[in-house]
């Protein structure tokens, strides 16, 4: 499909289900739900109680728009590539479903909106926080560090880190160091996440140019370093209890967690089974939810003996 054809695609008349559709699609909803859920962990674990209400709902539809319009201006700065990469050109502006311009607007409106409900019914400070990510993911990120080194995603982790700490500056206004230990999970997390998912999908990002670890160093040093960085992922999974933030129930089910994901990582870098580097991706989205859940259920158990 040509340039002029998309566009002409773009402006066509749809069914309003559909072009509603396509614009929740450039949303990323499934990875704005699990950035909205790790801040909403991050709210309710920064008070020993509930959180306020104010805080709870809008800081939540806050950063959920925040996040949906990082995504929408990713899909408009990758829409060349992702034409040409099986994974996402059925994306609507590969299809011409929604045109560069309508999508750029979107994305305009949905951070226009977060950060006005941030600043005036949260606070300052996690408005300007949240801004900083969607610029370090929407623009650093995709424009700059995807593009120009092998270690972007390693470097690009910390705006995917934020949201926790987004949600606990959203109840208490002050980033503490327990938010801080919430962010440096995900920072540990995002490297053998994504780079799985790099290894699955090594020709399609070298055919359009992205340097990924494994298209730079070759597959077998990449699963090296999901080795390591899921041991390092191992030991900072376990501060929170060193430092009282959780307790046993949390740690129990934390080194369960690990050593599943350890398994993946190890077999991984064993084995040449062409179909491990997505089932280990997979995993590695159902591990950091059920980690995050399992922090906010530990919050609320009485203290063992107690």
């Amino acid at each position: 499909m040509t340039l002029e054809t998309r566009s002409a695609n773009a402006t066509a008349p749809g069914t309003f289900a559909a072009r509603a559709r396509d614009y929740f699609q450039l949303t990323k909803p499934r990875v704005v739900a699990l950035i909205v859920f790790t801040a909403i962990v991050g709210m309710f674990l920064a008070v020993p109680g509930l959180p306020p209400a104010g805080p709870l709902v809008w800081g939540t539809l806050g950063i959920a728009l925040a996040a949906a319009s990082a995504a929408a201006i990713n899909h408009v700065l990758d829409a060349r590539i992702d034409a040409e990469m099986a994974r996402t050109r059925a994306r609507p502006l590969p299809r011409g479903t929604v045109s560069e311009a309508y999508a750029l607007s979107f994305a305009f409106v949905l951070g226009a909106g977060s950060m006005l409900m941030l600043a005036l019914l949260v606070n300052a400070l996690t408005a300007i926080l949240t801004f900083v990510s969607l610029i370090g993911y929407a623009v650093i990120y995709t424009v700059w560090l995807k593009r120009a080194t092998p270690q972007n995603i390693v470097i690009g982790g910390a705006a995917g880190a934020a949201p926790p700490v987004l949600g606990w500056t959203a109840v208490t206004g002050t980033v503490d160091t327990d938010a801080l230990l919430l962010f440096l999970i995900i920072f540990a997390w995002t490297p053998p996440h994504f780079w799985a998912l790099a290894i699955a999908r090594r020709d399609e990002y070298a055919r359009v140019g992205i340097p990924m670890l494994p298209v730079t160093h070759g597959i077998a040093y990449t699963k090296q370093f999901i080795w390591y960085y899921t041991v390092l992922l191992t030991v900072v999974t376990v501060m929170p209890y060193l430092t009282g933030m959780a307790g046993l129930p949390y740690l129990a089910v934390a080194l369960v967690l690990d050593s599943v994901f350890l398994r993946y990582a190890w077999r991984l870098r064993t084995s040449e089974d062409g179909a491990l580097p997505m089932r280990t991706f997979r995993w590695s989205v159902n591990y950091l939810a059920l980690l995050f859940a399992t922090l906010l259920i530990d919050h609320y158990l009485p203290p063992l003996g107690g």
